[in-house]
């Protein structure tokens, strides 16, 4: 073929589809530009359509440890375990068929580690929360801490694709896109789906790298996809228009290539090019909301007390909990906070204190603001890492010091809000947080409740990709947890 007329003459099932569909194109472009393509003010409703059943939540916030942080000196509290100091955990680790990692499969010998911070009950549920989560401590009855999560993976990059895109294998949608293609739109001058990216103050913390493909739509329409605002400057890049161009010109430079854009999907039918136009339009509107959002100016003082000083300072986690907060009032559906330096293979008490120190007082502050506003009942809040840590040390160990190697067969995070039930510790582990005994909790089971209180049917929720009806929780067996449930 020498010509697009000839592209465009030839039929087969693509181009039948395309020639008999300009008339859906040109209704999904109407909804992609929202109210100013036809002139009107009145608000873009919320686009929910997709929804199975009436939700416990509207919206959510994943707090994203990057690197995971230890269950035995956080939540998971062991005492007995302060006795068998250094014992040679060797033979026993043989008998429970443990892998590995390369880190410490060379090890002549495997010294066990008791946490050395102290644990005490806290509120009417009687958590144990260690010392290095005093803020914590203080919100317990918000909380349903779940002892019993577990994973296949025990390296980093497969655990991560694993909790944030329900598949240890690339190329999957991000949990938060599948969120927005679920749940659609509330705020047509801002994403669905952010991303912000926390700093971390520790000088030693061994830091993952992430990509975005945690935060990426994979098969699903590029719409989708997590819009990752920056710590540091402008939280989205060139938000400002180059000197000499004026929004009416603005506006009128987008008309014209929107119409160019036009031309060119009923030319070849390409869905990407919708992705396109919607895309321009996005960033036209962030230029005027944006700016407006990242404003902290208007908040009071009491509120910068309550989630800590560091709230005051852009990229830090207090910052990025009150700008989470400040997204989902103005209905952003889903903000995904990572926070990256977990991964205490040596000296971690000293590192994991610094990292705890980070994050402490700006998650209570997040969930004490939400829960003063009322959005808490409404609003899902997930905090914790990709897998959990070993109970024998990596490397040397003294009373003072030690580190720890990765662990998929138990961890601990939270839950908070969105209708699930409060002042609840759920699951248990063995003597030595290392093997789950009582009510397990995997990452797709995690993932199907998650997206039951947000109105969503793990099983139903699907997307056609490559032939197969693509789903979030994949093909193996997820459950919702409904004792968690309030």
């Amino acid at each position: 073929m020498n010509s697009l007329f000839d592209y465009n003459s030839a039929i087969n099932r693509r181009q039948f589809f395309r020639k008999n569909g300009t008339g859906l194109g040109m209704a999904a472009l109407g909804s992609l530009l929202g109210r100013q393509a036809f002139g009107s003010s009145t608000p873009t409703p919320d686009l929910a359509s997709l929804q199975h059943f009436a939700p416990k939540a509207k919206r959510a916030i994943y707090i994203s440890l990057i690197g995971a942080p230890s269950q035995l000196d956080t939540f998971d509290y062991k005492p007995e375990l302060k006795k068998r100091f250094k014992e040679d955990l060797k033979d026993w680790l043989a008998d429970q068929g443990e892998r590995l990692t390369g880190m410490t499969s060379g090890q002549a010998a495997f010294p066990l580690a008791p946490s050395i911070f102290k644990f005490e009950r806290h509120g009417q549920s009687g958590a144990y929360v260690s010392e290095l989560l005093p803020w914590t401590a203080k919100m317990v009855d918000d909380l349903c801490i779940i002892k019993s999560m577990h994973t296949e993976a025990i390296n980093h990059e497969p655990a991560n694709q694993l909790i944030y895109t329900g598949s240890m294998q690339s190329g999957k949608a991000s949990i938060g896109s599948w969120l927005s293609y679920g749940l659609g739109s509330m705020n047509e001058d801002l994403p669905t789906f952010v991303v912000l990216h926390a700093t971390h103050t520790s000088p030693y913390a061994n830091v993952q790298a992430i990509s975005a493909r945690l935060w990426g739509s994979g098969y699903l329409p590029g719409k989708h996809a997590g819009v990752a605002f920056r710590s540091k400057g402008d939280p989205v890049l060139y938000l400002k228009d180059s000197p000499g161009i004026s929004r009416d010109l603005r506006r009128s430079m987008l008309d014209g290539l929107n119409a160019m854009n036009q031309k060119t999907y009923e030319a070849v039918g390409d869905p990407s090019i919708q992705t396109r136009i919607q895309q321009y339009e996005m960033a036209f509107r962030m230029q005027a909301s944006v700016p407006e959002l990242a404003d902290f100016s208007d908040e009071p003082e009491h509120i910068h007390t309550l989630y800590g000083e560091d709230s005051k300072n852009r990229g830090t986690f207090a910052n990025s909990a009150m700008m989470a907060r400040r997204l989902l009032e103005r209905g952003t559906r889903f903000v995904q906070i990572f926070h990256r330096g977990w991964d205490q293979h040596g000296n971690l008490p000293r590192d994991l204190r610094s990292q705890c120190k980070d994050v402490d007082q700006g998650a209570y502050g997040l969930i004490q603001d939400l829960k003063q506003r009322g959005m808490l009942e409404d609003t899902l809040v997930v905090f914790g890492g990709e897998f959990g840590r070993t109970v024998y040390c990596q490397g040397g160990l003294s009373e003072t010091n030690y580190g720890r190697d990765h662990h998929p067969r138990c961890f601990s995070l939270w839950m908070a809000g969105g209708g699930i039930k409060s002042g609840q510790v759920y699951g248990e582990t063995d003597e030595m947080s290392y093997n789950i005994v009582e009510n397990p909790v995997h990452i797709r089971d995690l993932h199907a409740t998650m997206l039951h209180q947000l109105g969503l049917d793990h099983q139903r929720l699907t997307y056609k990709f490559q032939g197969l009806d693509q789903r979030l929780t994949g093909v193996e067996p997820a459950k919702v947890v409904k004792d968690i449930i309030a």
